[in-house]
């Protein structure tokens, strides 16, 4: 398999981006109360207000691409809450990802560590789904025969730098099976489809979250539709687009859409918030792709996260017998990933779906739409104000008494999990919540 493009060099990206999307900044300051970053430092610079000023001074010609600049736009979530706030529409999630890519561009935050990082991960690991799986599925025996529990017993993560102990403290649990072993490539209802859709099963949902791969397969033929899944697919590429690597989006972008038959779909599902928000912009990105341009254009119309999708088409509300009172509802809360409300606008439908299952009471979480902390890499690349963003949200969680929380996103999941640890809440994607209901359902009118 050839290499991907490397970016483009020798260009600065904000001088040559349409000057409106930087003017329409304000400054009415409608997003400060909304930014977790700002919210925990007060300072401007901190803040979406800010940086896009930063920026302006770049696009300028006022200031350059330092290693200030860089650091403060890496400091940011990327969450996306000040373009729900933004009364002018500003379209941030542009001017995020342009500034990263003239930073790495510039060099101003190389260093040998971050470098070979940055290759490992982004240019090697997460380019080739072949030799992702096998890390995991050396991971997962590494898990398996106890050894991860062996060497945490014995204290022996204590000799790892500090950033390796964070990262290790992190590590996900591997399934046993992934997506393509639980998942035909072709999966078919009982009767005639409806709908013709294809599945996405991204990357690390792939390795540590397989099973809510086919939780969404089997829902989506509950409800009419035959699902397309390719059994070796490629990362959205949304890791590479934030974090300053276009070239490399572009072309993990071009082979999902080779992976596809686009035009035969009704759509194209995701259950992963920040995948689905990127991949939703594949038609921006290879606009001017002569080959691609006109299908990525129809593969972003036709993109749609699963709860989407499912209350627009109209799915099956899963029954059960009344509960008599014996049994009390189960207490369930909603975390709502920022690349699925804030990124993609969806809020409603996974709530939606929560409240149409049976023996379930959704309980409201108090900022429920606040960033975790998790945001991509985030996690690892600043871990002190990541961890604080957790605590924020685990605090919330417990306050409501929940037995479980849902959450639409592999990063969320993963978050929650790590902060969770030790206290008596599951953590649930929606569609799996769904796919248990149709489960108990069917052995119960079995």
């Amino acid at each position: 398999m050839p290499d991907l493009p490397a970016s483009p060099t020798g260009h600065n990206s904000l001088k040559l981006l349409d000057y409106s999307i930087l003017q329409q900044c304000m400054h009415c300051g409608f997003c400060l109360p909304t930014c977790p970053t700002y919210v925990a430092t007060r300072l401007e610079k901190n803040s979406p207000r800010g940086r896009i000023a930063l920026m302006r001074g770049i696009a300028d010609g006022a200031l350059e691409v330092t290693r200030s600049f860089g650091e403060e736009m890496y400091f940011c979530l990327g969450c996306l809450a000040c373009v729900t706030a933004c009364p002018a529409g500003v379209d941030y999630a542009r001017l995020f990802e342009t500034a990263r890519a003239d930073i790495e561009r510039s060099g101003v935050l190389q260093n040998p560590s971050r470098d070979w990082t940055r290759r490992g991960l982004l240019g090697q690991l997460f380019t080739r789904p072949r030799l992702l799986r096998l890390v995991g599925r050396a991971l997962w025996i590494y898990q398996a025969a106890g050894l991860q529990a062996l060497v945490r017993g014995l204290g022996l993560t204590r000799v790892l730098p500090k950033r390796l102990r964070e990262l290790e403290r992190q590590t996900p649990r591997i399934e046993a099976r992934f997506s393509h072993e639980l998942i035909p490539r072709v999966l078919k209802p009982a009767g005639t489809p409806v709908h013709r859709v294809g599945l996405l099963t991204g990357c690390v949902q792939d390795l540590a979250f397989a099973t809510i791969n086919r939780d969404t397969a089997e829902v989506l033929v509950r409800n009419g539709c035959e699902v397309y899944t390719p059994p070796v697919q490629f990362c959205c590429g949304s890791l590479h687009a934030h974090n300053g690597e276009p070239g490399l989006a572009r072309g993990l972008a071009r082979r999902n859409l080779d992976l596809f038959p686009v035009t035969e779909l009704d759509a194209i599902i995701t259950n992963a918030a920040g995948c689905g928000s990127h991949l939703k912009t594949y038609g921006h990105l290879l606009a001017d792709d002569a080959d691609y341009a006109e299908r990525a254009r129809e593969w972003s119309s036709k993109v749609r996260d699963v709860s989407e999708w499912l209350v627009a088409t109209g799915w099956k509300t899963p029954k059960l017998p009344p509960n008599t009172g014996e049994n009390p509802k189960r207490r369930i809360t909603y975390h709502e990933a920022c690349h699925l409300c804030h990124g993609q606008k969806v809020s409603r439908q996974p709530r939606d779906i929560l409240r149409s299952l049976p023996g379930v009471h959704l309980c409201e979480l108090p900022e429920a739409t606040w960033c975790c902390g998790s945001a991509g890499i985030y996690n690892l690349t600043q871990p002190e104000m990541s961890r604080a963003l957790q605590e924020r949200k685990v605090k919330h969680i417990l306050g409501t008494g929940a037995e479980v929380v849902a959450a639409g996103n592999p990063g969320c999941h993963l978050q929650l999990i790590n902060g969770l640890r030790g206290h008596p809440v599951d953590v649930q994607h929606p569609v799996s919540l769904l796919a248990a209901a149709y489960r108990a359902e069917g052995k119960v009118s079995g």
